[in-house]
């Protein structure tokens, strides 16, 4: 860092103004400013001064690699409470998903993904999971100020409220136990949290706000600001301490910039009420407020005190999650986590977030032409600084090796138009009308890739599935293809959409744009929101489900067989020959039940949902009496039912008391219904909808 910058850091830091400085080392105010402009420098003897009027030695004038700041240490800095009375019994936006392993991999690494810095190079991203014992652990508490957080953790912990209990968990974990388990998520070839402090900036959207997405690419994954929050709700202890290496200087450094943030519910210590929020750095002497701190620059020692060291100048950033913990259910078949009960075990974490990488970001970590790969990604776990489990690196042709394959081939530019040998990867275009901004016209037509390839029967899951992504290249979502011929051979296919399908696709940036505006906060499927509806249009969504429909029927002739060409004589002669004896009647089988093929879906002027479903009849099956139920899509608990409006037939049936009735012999049949506003417990608007058949047959259940 240079002189000039420095200094005047230090002199704001000490509460130290110009005038001051120039009168403690015996030289005129417009000497001083010119020290800290850069228009000269001190001499050696003048430097001594300096150091006297500081506090500090000549090492740390002439390395200035850390702050004098002798009586300004660390601290915590705690929210004052509301002086409304308002209470926040919680960060909000830390419910928006499960306090689950897989989750946090999913978000962290997509926003990682986001700030890729050098587009020609991948960003690597590293999880470590570190298990602190005995002295181990009791030095890190004494390093993150335990004493001073103790009572405001006491006080969240003893109310009666959903964080208040996993705090008071943690709490027991790590002292009946006596562990705490650290995750760390490190980015290289990655922005870092750069800006200011407070104002508009990678840094300040990350630590200071809710809801601040500031991505920095159009194609970005994330587009809430509410993925960061995932990183707190892993924590039991709501607390994530940063490191960051940042891609622009700041105050004239890039290296080692720290700040810690803790999420607790609204708690009264002392008699003093607190809000929430409280943060972890340097006391700002320029804040109005004496209780706030401000990021500070630390040293290489106190980095590793911290367990934030990195392991190179790379630009980027750690999170370090304190109190680590995984809701989610046991791994199934696992013997390797037998001996383990809790679901907390380190080792259980680790496969668990090798499993969530490899099946969200398998394509991101997939090159081939050209191309590098968007993504390296790897896990490794420690405990008290020793390796248990070595680095694993994640390996996309071992977690998914037929979606990677089809994936290579189309970057590899290898692909045919028909697949007739075992390891070719068919491909084919689909088309996405993209609708203009407001409901104006069409922004044009964006051919997306379709990928076709056999499945492999080891790691590649469920067979007969296409996987869909954009840009960022994470899974958005896995849909099962309907309506294949009886025999089809097992496949995986995969849909490349927006900029995914390459510079040359038409239309690229405007698909994306469409489709990320499509996507719920989970980022795990494309539908009707509530930012699609207010960019574009209330029936833009059913271009999504136009696309899904051509995609289905063109996977379904992708991966038909061809039909056989019989032998015209041989034909005439099987037709001739009889086999003699009574003809055997075949045997007969009780037909299943008649399922729902396509569903379009609108939302009319008075908020209630109208739609139009087609129903598949299997051969004999026309007298089942199925009831269309119609339910909200939730995330999580029962899915609430909606009573029907308006029930009707449209072809080859008839509605009777909710039911319906098919015509005899009839393969197929469609029917309408709008439900019923009353029966909502929120707008349509914010919500999905499910239509599911309730089957009888002939009457009975």
């Amino acid at each position: 860092m240079d002189f000039g910058p420095w200094l005047a850091r230090q002199l704001k830091q000490s509460r130290m103004n110009q005038a001051e400085l120039a009168q403690r080392v015996g030289m005129t105010r417009a000497a001083v400013s010119a020290w800290i402009t850069g228009r000269a420098t001190p001499r050696e003897e003048t430097i001594v001064k300096i150091a006297e009027a500081l506090g500090t030695d000549l090492g740390t004038i002439h390395t200035r690699t850390t702050d004098t700041l002798g009586g300004l240490p660390v601290s915590w800095a705690h929210r004052p409470g509301y002086a409304d009375g308002g209470r926040d019994f919680g960060n909000a936006a830390a419910f928006a998903f499960e306090a689950d392993v897989e989750v946090l991999a999913r978000e962290a690494t997509q926003n990682s993904l986001d700030e890729r810095l050098d587009l020609g190079q991948p960003v690597r991203v590293r999880y470590t999971l570190h298990e602190l014992t005995g002295e181990v652990l009791a030095r890190f508490r004494d390093e993150i100020r335990w004493d001073d957080l103790l009572p405001h953790y006491e006080a969240a912990a003893a109310q009666d409220q959903k964080v208040g209990r996993v705090i008071a968990a943690g709490l027991r974990d790590m002292y009946e136990r006596d562990r705490l388990v650290l995750l760390r998520v490190d980015d290289y070839n990655a922005s870092g949290l750069t800006g200011d402090d407070y104002e508009t900036g990678r840094f300040a959207a990350v630590v200071r706000r809710q809801l601040d997405s500031h991505k920095s690419v159009s194609g970005a994954g994330g587009s809430y600001g509410l993925g960061k929050a995932t990183l707190w709700a892993t924590s039991r202890l709501g607390l994530v301490l940063m490191n960051s290496t940042l891609s622009e200087p700041h105050e004239g450094r890039t290296e080692r910039r720290l700040i810690g943030r803790l999420d607790l519910p609204w708690r009264e210590v002392d008699g003093e009420p607190w809000a929430g929020p409280a943060w972890f750095g340097r006391p700002d002497p320029d804040a109005k407020d004496a209780n706030v701190t401000r990021s500070w620059w630390a040293d290489e020692e106190t980095v590793e005190r911290l367990h934030l060291t990195r392991e190179s100048a790379e630009p980027g950033t750690s999170f370090l999650v304190v109190g680590a913990h995984d809701v989610a259910s046991l791994v199934e078949g696992t013997e390797r986590n037998d001996d383990v009960e809790d679901d907390d075990s380190v080792h259980r974490m680790h496969h668990r977030l090798l499993e969530a990488l490899g099946r969200n970001f398998w394509a991101a970590m997939t090159g081939g032409g050209t191309q590098r790969p968007l993504l390296e990604a790897s896990v490794r776990t420690l405990r008290n600084g020793t390796e248990i489990i070595p680095e694993a690196r994640v390996d996309p042709r071992v977690t998914q090796p037929s979606r990677t394959r089809a994936l290579q081939a189309f970057l590899d530019g290898t692909t045919v138009e028909r697949l007739t040998e075992s390891g070719q990867v068919a491909m084919t275009t689909v088309p996405l009308v993209v609708p203009g901004r407001s409901g104006q016209g069409n922004g044009g037509e964006h051919r997306a890739v379709l990928l076709v390839t056999e499945a492999d029967d080891r790691d590649d899951g469920k067979p007969n599935r296409v996987t869909t992504m954009r840009g960022n290249r994470m899974t958005v979502k896995a849909g099962w293809v309907p309506g294949l011929p009886v025999g089809t051979d097992p496949f995986q296919a995969v849909l490349l959409a927006g900029r995914a399908a390459g510079d040359g696709a038409p239309f690229a940036a405007e698909a994306e744009a469409f489709l990320r505006a499509s996507e719920p906060p989970e980022h795990d499927k494309w539908g009707q929101t509530e930012e699609l509806r207010m960019l574009y249009s209330p029936s833009a969504y059913r271009r999504i489900a136009a696309l899904t429909n051509l995609t289905n029927k063109a996977v379904r002739d992708l991966v038909a067989r061809p039909a056989k060409k019989r032998d015209a004589g041989a034909e005439r002669l099987r037709r001739s020959l009889a086999v003699g004896g009574r003809r055997m009647a075949r045997p007969t089988t009780a037909a299943g039940p008649p399922t729902l093929e396509e569903l379009d879906a609108r939302i009319d002027d008075d908020g209630a949902w109208c739609v139009t479903a087609e129903v598949r009849i299997p051969a004999g099956g026309d007298s089942w009496r199925p009831a269309p139920v119609a339910k909200l899509d939730v995330r999580s608990g029962p899915r609430p039912v909606l009573a029907w409006s308006r029930l009707v037939a449209v072809h080859n049936c008839e509605v009777v008391d909710g039911t319906i009735r098919f015509a005899p012999g009839a393969r197929s049949a469609t029917f309408r219904g709008t439900t019923d506003v009353s029966t909502h417990p929120v707008r349509a608007v914010f919500s999905g909808l499910v239509v599911e058949l309730r089957t009888e047959k002939g009457g009975r259940a």
